[in-house]
């Protein structure tokens, strides 16, 4: 399990920040895609895609989630990685430190434990988005990606594409004119 907690502060990592992917990227596994950060450093980079719901709970999943509390846990799409892989992740946004918690990785006997605690948020991941050594810098430098600070309330608000027009378009105008493009120009 991870912890970290990050100020609105520009930080040295990418850990507990958004990744949002560009418009003009059109690979599937990441096109009009929210990556929650948990992991940055030399070796490489790991998160979760945030927007891209199972429509299902982490009880379906199987019985040992059924019979047990974290049953109506929603369950994520969270990456083309090793998408079999269960991940537990919880978030609490600390509004009077201006932080946001991370706890990633969880085991499920303690993500139990946090059911029901107030303000904390638990979600249900398969799979992740990795990058090895300098990938994801490179594809930086390449502006494939947009880098935002979590805003607790707007992650609890929206979801699926909804979810990353509304953080793109909250970082520049222009932005928002580009996320809001239709898929076929021809229907604009």
């Amino acid at each position: 399990m991870r912890e970290r907690r990050t100020s609105r502060k520009s930080p040295p990592s990418l850990a507990g920040q958004l990744l949002l992917s560009h418009p003009v990227l059109r690979e599937p596994s990441f096109r009009r895609t929210v990556i929650l950060m948990s992991a940055h450093n030399e070796d490489g980079a790991m998160g979760v895609i945030l927007n891209r719901p199972l429509g299902k709970q982490l009880g379906e999943l199987n019985v040992e989630f059924a019979l047990g509390p974290l049953a109506g846990v929603p369950l994520y799409s969270g990456g083309p990685v090793e998408p079999e892989q269960l991940i537990i992740v919880s978030w609490q946004w600390l509004k009077e430190e201006g932080a946001f918690q991370l706890q990633f990785g969880l085991e499920p006997e303690k993500a139990a434990e946090m059911i029901g605690t107030p303000g904390v948020v638990i979600r249900a991941f398969l799979g992740y988005a990795g990058w090895g050594q300098g990938q994801l810098e490179n594809e930086m430098k390449h502006d494939t990606w947009f880098v935002s600070t979590v805003d607790g309330e707007l992650l609890e608000s929206s979801e699926g594409d909804a979810l990353w027009r509304s953080i793109l378009g909250s970082l520049d105008p222009e932005l928002k004119l580009l996320a809001n493009e239709p898929d076929d120009p021809t229907v604009n």
